[in-house]
């Protein structure tokens, strides 16, 4: 009788975690953008992206890698740099400075650990990628968390701003 209440509560628990299991499975990942979004510290970016037009490139099929400034990140510009910049007569530097952080393709951490190189970014412009140290630098920016998953892609959180020459 033993046996056959453990075999019982087995296919119970089966049963239902089967369900779960293939659902779980079966449900889409978020896009870049919607990642950024339920991440909850990109309030800035996400808007900079809404007024720059970009959040359909961003929600394609990618992939992409975002270099993405967090909230604090943008609040250590210069006072008043973001509110100008969102304002749509300077959309077009806008997008140059949220393309520069945005590079083709898909690259873990793991893919630059120990290298150095120039990256080819969306903007056109180079970005150098530096993790022969410590950590992960993009320019002058560090990467304080890395391989944020989406299904387009991956974002890389770093803790500035950064710019194209």
């Amino acid at each position: 009788m033993r046996i056959l209440s453990r075999l019982t509560v087995t296919a119970a628990a089966a049963a239902v975690a089967l369900p779960l299991a293939l659902s779980a499975g079966a449900a889409k990942a978020a896009d870049i953008v919607d990642t950024a979004v339920s991440a909850g510290d990109f309030t800035t970016l996400v808007a900079a992206v809404k007024a720059a037009g970009l959040v359909e490139t961003l929600k394609g099929e990618g992939p992409f890698t975002v270099f993405a400034p967090t909230d604090a990140a943008f609040a250590k510009l210069p006072e008043g740099t973001v509110e100008e910049l969102l304002k749509p007569e300077n959309k077009e530097q806008l997008v140059a400075i949220l393309t520069y952080h945005v590079v083709p393709g898909k690259v873990m951490a793991a893919d630059v650990a120990g290298k150095q190189a120039m990256v080819e970014t969306v903007q056109g412009s180079t970005l150098e990628v530096d993790a022969m140290g410590g950590g992960v630098m993009v320019d002058e920016a560090s990467v304080v968390q890395a391989d944020i998953e989406a299904d387009n892609g991956v974002i890389h959180v770093i803790d500035q701003v950064v710019m194209p020459q």
